[in-house]
């Protein structure tokens, strides 16, 4: 089943007197259940084409199709909702909100998504124990290390069961023990929830962990490999 289909799709900005050409023609597909990684150098169009992706920024030309939608047919507060039912979002910065305990910054799109209560604490009890965090419940983001605020990162992206998740350098602030056990969480949650997830890396731990690997180079997919 693919979930993202990419197809001729272009990204290209005119900030400067030579057009920059982010993302330069890129046809993909990715099928449910992938770990795939995209990779290369700072400035290839890894974290352009994750944007483009997940519905944060405009093709120039092209279109995006997610779960049978093209992305650029939707409005923008339809955008808005398909994206917060749909796509999980990680990010390297983490971006939890500081005044939330972890409970709350978890179960904060369930919210939006209008569920009730009671599925709320049942989802976040569920993920915390997931994420081996369920004692830190009522901790806030500052109470944390790096790498428990980016397990909790992926819990809230997880929390509304979407499609898939986007995780953009998700290891880029973490030291080795925490990208560790960062990776063998998305694992597990990848094969015991049937997860997909797409990240944009240059880190070869999350290299080596991935099951395909596409290799941009000036926006261009330069290779394709499954190992």
């Amino acid at each position: 089943m693919n979930i993202v289909e990419t197809k001729g799709l272009y990204k290209i900005y005119n900030t400067t007197q030579v057009p920059v050409h982010a993302v330069n023609g890129i046809d993909l597909i990715i099928q449910k259940g992938e770990f795939t990684a995209i990779v290369g150098p700072s400035g290839c169009g890894k974290t352009t084409l994750l944007n483009l992706i997940g519905g944060l920024d405009v093709p120039t030309k092209g279109t995006v199709t997610v779960n049978g939608n093209d992305l650029s047919s939707l409005r923008s507060t339809r955008l808005i909702d398909f994206r917060m039912h749909n796509i999980g979002f990680v990010f390297q910065a983490f971006n939890l909100i500081p005044v939330l305990t972890v409970k709350e910054n978890i179960e904060f799109i369930m919210q939006l998504q209008g569920r009730s209560r009671s599925e709320c604490n049942r989802r976040v009890d569920e993920l915390l124990e997931a994420i081996g965090l369920a004692d830190k419940k009522n901790h806030r983001p500052n109470q944390l290390s790096g790498g428990q605020q980016q397990r909790v990162s992926v819990a809230r992206a997880l929390a509304s069961k979407p499609q898939f998740i986007l995780a953009d350098e998700p290891t880029a602030n973490l030291d080795s023990k925490a990208t560790n056990e960062l990776l063998e969480l998305m694992e597990k949650l990848n094969h015991d929830e049937d997860m997909t997830f797409i990240f944009s890396t240059h880190d070869e731990r999350v290299m080596k962990k991935a099951r395909r690997l596409v290799s941009l180079d000036d926006g261009r997919i330069i290779r394709d490999v499954s190992v």
